[in-house]
């Protein structure tokens, strides 16, 4: 039954994540960590989201905009493994708030709070209307790759954060998809280098048709979405990665995630 369950969440969620760049990992991750333990979970959603990727890569990737991948992707890159080493560095630090509801408790720390607070800061703009003339110039675009992600390293919203300040730039809807596909790609091959240390190849080998089917339906929907692409508009592109932005805003804020 999990495997049907991750199956249509992976095919449902590929779709919405293949205008959006980001979004996929955020929610198999949660769902996987329901069957599984939670190293195994990351892995496992990390191995799926990575092939996934991929095959994006293949589909969009020759659409990307090489200077914002200098400018913008390069320093993101970089910032990522910078501020995933901070998180190590970072002593445990008391919860902002804590509550208790449906039977759970959640906790929302101080650094969830600030990046669900940027998060929303950013969705508004691509929904009021005036405030979504702001666009970023070719001269914020490191400094912008920089922000994302380090703060993407640190929280471990690189896809957030990075659509957020992309879809402000002034790329076409298609150049746009595909840019954050390359990038995306990068990250996950030094995300999966280190996920490759704290689960085996027996862990994989035990959960390979999990795997294969979860990627299949994962492609699947990437493929659908990329049929969809030419039917839609950049404002459509721009609604979904704010709804997008809003729901994993208030997740994270609320310490569901």
């Amino acid at each position: 039954m999990e495997i049907v369950i991750m199956s249509l969440v992976a095919f449902v969620v590929a779709i919405l994540t293949f205008f959006s760049g980001f979004g996929l990992g955020t929610i198999l991750t949660p769902v996987f960590m329901i069957y599984f333990p939670v190293d195994l979970a990351i892995g496992l959603t990390g191995v799926v989201h990575f092939l996934n990727n991929i095959f994006k890569l293949l589909l969009v990737g020759k659409g990307a905009d090489k200077n914002t991948l200098l400018r913008f992707g390069l320093p993101a890159v970089l910032a990522a493994f910078a501020g995933a080493w901070l998180l190590f560095q970072i002593p445990d630090v008391e919860p902002l708030f804590s509550y208790e509801a449906f039977n759970r408790h959640f906790e929302v720390s101080p650094l969830k709070f600030i990046i669900s607070i940027l998060l929303l800061f950013f969705a508004v703009l691509d929904l009021v209307p005036f405030l979504n003339k702001i666009k970023f110039e070719d001269k914020h675009m490191p400094v912008g790759g920089i922000l994302s992600g380090f703060f993407g390293g640190l929280s471990g919203n690189q896809g957030a954060l990075r659509s957020a300040f992309l879809i402000r730039s002034k790329l076409k809807k298609e150049t746009f998809i595909a840019t954050t596909v390359v990038i995306s790609c990068f990250v996950d091959f030094s995300r999966l280098s280190v996920y490759a240390s704290r689960f085996s190849l027996d862990d994989l080998n035990a959960h390979t048709t999990l795997v294969i089917c979860a990627t299949l339906s994962a492609i699947a929907g990437a493929f659908l979405g990329n049929k969809l692409l030419k039917k839609v508009t950049f404002k459509f592109v721009q609604t979904i990665v704010a709804i997008m932005l809003i729901v994993l805003s208030l997740a994270l804020g609320a310490g569901v995630i």
